[in-house]
Formats: C-alpha cells, structure tokens, sequence
C-alpha cells in the first residue's frame, strides 16, 4: 500500500515562507541576467582593478614562493563559509594566488610554450564566459557556431587544404593529436576491413600490430593516445633524429622496412612540425612521400609551428604542411591567445565521421539531413566552449598580418639569443633555433665531471626560480641535464635576454664553487 497517504504536511508560517523568499532574492542576485547587469559591473570593474595593478607593477614573473610556503596560506580556508562580499574574496585571491602567479608576460618568463595573450582575445572572453554558449550545436550557440566554422575555414586555408577539407576547436594540442590517432586508426581498418567497423565492434585481431611512427622527440601525447585509444605504447614506433632533431628520413625508411618484415602493420607517421625543446621542424614533404607510397596517414602536429601559417618572411619553412591528412594548430601558443584555444583539422572532411554519434536530444540525424550545423558531430567533445570568438576577434581587430609578425619577432629574437650565446664562454648551446626554443647549458670553465655539471644546471634552474627575476625550462637530451629557453613574448628584448643569461651565470658559478668546495671537504 503507498505511504503517500500517510505522510503529514506541515503548516509554513508566514515568517518562514518571508524568510525563504528573501533566501530566494538574494541568490537570484547573483545570477547573471537582466536584473543583475549592474552587479555584474560592479565585480566585473573590481576585478579589472585588481588586474590592473598586478600587470602593471609586477616586477618579476614569479615570487619564489615555494608548494611548502603557500599551502600553508591554503591550511585555514574552509570553502563551507563563504566570505563576506566580493572585496573580501578579492583580497584573498590577490593572496592566495596573484601574488604568487606565474606571469606569463612577463619579458623574463622564458620557460615553456606559453605566450602573453593579445588584448582583443581578453575582450573575448568576457563574451565567452557572459553568455555562456555552447557550441556543440546549434540550439545552443547559433551565431557561434558559425564564427567557430568561419574561423576553422580561414585556417584550412592558411594550411593550403581544399574545399574538401574540414576541423574543429578542440581544447589543446593532445586532444587534437588524440583525434589524429583515433582518426588514422580507423580509418586504416575502414581502408583494410571495410566490413568492420571499430565503432561497432571494437578493435580487430590484427590492431596489436599496427604501428604509429613519430621522432624520438615528439611530444607524448601520441604515446598517451595510442594507450587511450588501445593500441599501447609499444604501437608507437620512436624514429631516430638527425643532428638538428628532426627525424631521420633513412631512420624512417628503415622502421617501416623493419615493421614489414616482422609482420607488423605501419598504420602513421606523425610528423611534428616545432617539437617542445627543439622547435624542429621534421621534413614535411618527404614524410608526405613516404605515406603516400605505404598508404597510411600522415599527421603535421603543429601546435607550437602553427604561427608560420602568417609569417610574412618564414611560412615556406612549414613548406608540404598542406599534404597531411590531418594538422595539430595551438592558437594558444603562437597566436598569443589565452589558453585554451586549439583545432584539429583534415584534409577529408569524410573522415570526421568516426566521431560521430547522433543522439536524439542533442544532435539527431534528422538535423543533419535537414542541413543543421551541429559542431557537436565532428567532435569528441559534447558541451563545448566558445573559444573561437579569441580567434575571430584578434582577427578582425589586429588581423592576421600584425600576428605574423609578431611571430617573425620571435624568431629573430631567437636567432639573436643564440648568437648571444655562442660568445658566452661559459655557455654550451646545442642547437641553431629553427622557430623561437633555444636548449643549452652552463658549463664551468674548469674541468668538472658530467653529473657535477648536470648537477650544477639544475641547480641554476630551481635558483632562478626560488629567486622569481626570471623564469627558465630545463630538459634532458642524451640523459644529460640542460636549459632551455621558449621566447614566445615579442616584447622580451636582447637586453632582457642578457639579464636573464647573466642570472644563469652568477648562479653557475656560484652552484660550481660550492660543488669543489664541497668536493674539496670529502
């Protein structure tokens, strides 16, 4: 028998039900809408303030906190309470995390691939997050999807690719170079089992024989997708490079050959046009030649390279890039936009298929049939950001010529840089720049063994970062420590260079007395 009968209704007072709905008005307000515009405002300017006057009176691009140090200031938050007003919870964020930000642009950050970002791209994302759309179909962005189309289009053209051709935004380089492998997996099975489909019925017998081939510095997102999409990192096949870290075509050859004759499936070739240390840029044309003859996908990850695609003086340095199958582009990188703002494009629109699933509620196929435009059937992603507004406005503000050259800035300050180093007798630079990385190491002028000089570089690096006057990266190469340098910011100048060189000596050398005197003492 139901209990609903059962049940009791309790009389509510006229005081509880004034005190609910003044809970209720109260919340309301901080609903973003028509009777909250001024509200809005009001946090919105503090917000600017605050901003303000960290970018404009930030002298260092970090304060040396150390993960100890400002946990601890994190120890006594309870986020059960919240605090009183927008003021307080500001002066506890400039607390807690602006005054202990990484700033990225900052002249001496010099680290990894991240760039200062371009002003229209900020005006973006206070549309972004104000009105909220989604573009993955579009009953829920409508004009926004296709400022999301137009802007994939202008890029497909910029690479060179056809009418054919096809992408969309994704949230960063591993997403797309996900989609890559996904995309070249199936594919070839498609190609070589038409009646299976890995959809459907999941990866074939054969699958653990396919075979993906990158550089040996590619970046790993390839590994992790091989492992996400089934295939196990052994599915990836490290090809050797040349002197100047991009893969050797012999190498290439020679794995390929090897892979037949054991059996083994050759499926891709990802070609990574500007690797994370190296900035290399693997020979486009000739991978594109070698896929065409074994019939296998041809991926271009050119995340970091991506800002060529304007360069008014180095596009033909990407030369073939248009001969892939499908292209990784990092806005976020080399078109100064906030992170994250990615695409994944192919040269095939037809190959989009394999990530498309029609539900009923969302993205019917009717709607397609109907001629819709539903972003939401050529991705991997459901709700999806707007994050292509960035890009179209930094287009139609600056547009693509003043980005471009704001990129040719960097690599001329790059090739500066080096020359910088190569007359400092107490610097070791391993390559030429080809975009804007520089890898090198400080090496004492008196005889000391690897792993003192290993130890020294490191130390240099976790210096200056305790110190905060600059920001440097450091990598491995041949299981030996160095640093490097990522000039993404156009206003980093040779002189903020020089300062930043002369930190890594004055600790260099410091870090090498220490290591004989204490080898002096043993």
């Amino acid at each position: 028998m139901s209990q609903i009968n059962n049940w009791e209704i309790m009389p509510v007072s006229a005081k509880d039900l004034t005190m609910t709905q003044a809970k209720i008005s109260q919340n309301e307000g901080y609903i973003f809408n028509q009777h909250s515009t001024q509200e809005w405002q009001a946090h919105i300017e503090q917000g600017i303030e605050l901003i303000k006057s960290h970018i404009n009176h930030t002298e260092k691009p970090f304060s040396g906190v150390s993960p100890a140090e400002l946990a601890e200031q994190f120890r006594h938050i309870d986020l059960t309470k919240p605090l009183d007003g927008t003021r307080l919870a500001l002066e506890e964020l400039d607390d807690l995390y602006l005054q202990h930000a990484v700033y990225f642009h900052h002249p001496k950050y010099l680290a990894h691939l991240n760039c200062p970002t371009v002003v229209p791209s900020q005006l973006a994302e206070l549309f972004i997050s104000a009105i909220n759309s989604s573009v993955d179909t579009w009953d829920q962005s409508a004009g926004g999807t296709l400022i999301e189309q137009k802007v994939i289009d202008w890029t497909l053209a910029r690479i060179g690719f056809g009418a054919q051709s096809d992408g969309i935004f994704t949230s960063g380089g591993t997403q797309s170079n996900l989609m890559a492998m996904l995309l070249a997996r199936d594919s070839h099975c498609k190609r070589t089992r038409p009646q299976h489909s890995i959809k459907y019925q999941g990866l074939p017998p054969e699958a653990n024989r396919w075979r993906i081939f990158s550089s040996q510095v590619s970046h790993f997102s390839i590994q992790k997708s091989a492992a996400l999409l089934g295939l196990g990192y052994d599915a990836v096949v490290p090809v050797a490079c040349d002197s100047a870290f991009r893969m050797d075509m012999s190498a290439l050859k020679a794995e390929i050959d090897r892979c037949h004759a054991e059996g083994l499936i050759p499926i891709a070739v990802v070609a990574t046009a500007g690797t994370t240390d190296f900035g290399s840029i693997d020979p486009l044309n000739d991978i594109a030649e070698i896929c065409r003859k074994e019939k296998i996908w041809m991926h271009a990850d050119a995340a970091y390279s991506c800002g060529l695609l304007v360069s008014p003086q180095h596009r033909q340095r990407i030369g073939g890039i248009h001969l892939a199958d499908s292209v990784t582009v990092d806005y976020h990188k080399s078109f100064f936009q906030p992170v994250s703002c990615s695409a994944f494009l192919v040269n095939d629109h037809s190959h989009l298929e394999h990530v498309t699933h029609h539900a009923e509620y969302l993205n019917p196929l009717s709607a397609k049939l109907e001629g819709t435009p539903n972003l939401v059937n050529k991705s991997i992603q459901t709700t999806k950001r707007f994050d292509a507004l960035k890009m179209w406005l930094t287009l139609r503000i600056m547009g693509q010529q003043a980005l471009g050259e704001s990129f040719d800035v960097l690599l001329a300050r790059a090739t500066e840089t080096h020359q910088m180093m190569e007359q400092n007798p107490n610097i070791e630079v391993l390559h030429k720049p080809e975009l804007s990385t520089l890898v090198f190491r400080f090496v004492p002028r008196m005889s000391m063994n690897h792993e003192q000089i290993d130890a020294i570089n490191a130390g240099i690096r976790k210096a200056i970062f305790r110190d905060g006057s600059a920001v440097i990266a450091g990598t491995k190469v041949h299981d030996r420590q160095y640093l490097k340098f990522t000039l993404l910011n156009p206003t980093t100048t040779t002189e903020d260079v020089a300062d930043v060189l002369s930190l890594i000596t004055h600790y260099g050398k410091e870090l090498t007395a220490a290591a004989l005197s204490a080898a002096k003492n043993r």
